[in-house]
């Protein structure tokens, strides 16, 4: 086994042995599901999200392809394949981070701090700099687990890449 698919499943054990709900696609360990609630203090407190994770042959060289499954309305996740772009996953993922990081820190972060400014989703950008009481009403809609059906299979745009990578 190479350093790489020594990195790749030990970071991915560490991932399984915490609170996170982690179901695998495949046999193989590079195509998972993450079960991820949103963060404390933002107005994504209280929703659950099936994250589809894949792993890329070069992963930590290169980055996953990171996207939620079920619908979240945010400015920097495409509402359609549920997509994320987020700089610290696509461009700066470096060997000094694993994949807890990603579920711990860099998407918690991306949803308390959301970036209009370069969104994926231009309406819910534009809701957040226009009004943003009714985005985050609008956050704490009908994008809740529960109300809308998690979707098995990703439509053919997923996994969507940022343009910057």
């Amino acid at each position: 086994m190479s350093s790489p698919d020594k990195r790749r499943d030990m970071d991915l054990m560490k991932l399984m042995m915490t609170d996170y709900k982690v179901e695998m696609i495949n046999d193989g360990m590079q195509d998972f599901f993450v079960e991820f609630h949103g963060p404390k203090y933002s107005p994504y407190q209280g929703g659950v999200w099936k994250i589809r994770v894949e792993l890329p042959d070069a992963y930590l060289y290169k980055s996953p392809s990171i996207g939620f499954v079920n619908k979240i309305y945010h400015p920097n996740v495409d509402e359609m394949s549920g997509s994320v772009c987020l700089d610290v996953i696509n461009q700066t993922l470096s060997p000094m981070f694993d994949l807890v990081n990603v579920f711990e820190v860099f998407i918690p972060q991306l949803l308390i701090y959301p970036n209009a400014s370069d969104p994926l989703n231009g309406d819910a950008a534009a809701l957040m700099m226009r009004d943003r009481a009714a985005y985050e009403q609008k956050v704490k809609g009908p994008y809740q687990v529960g109300v809308w059906k998690i979707r098995v299979e990703p439509p053919d745009a997923y996994p969507y890449k940022c343009p910057s990578t």
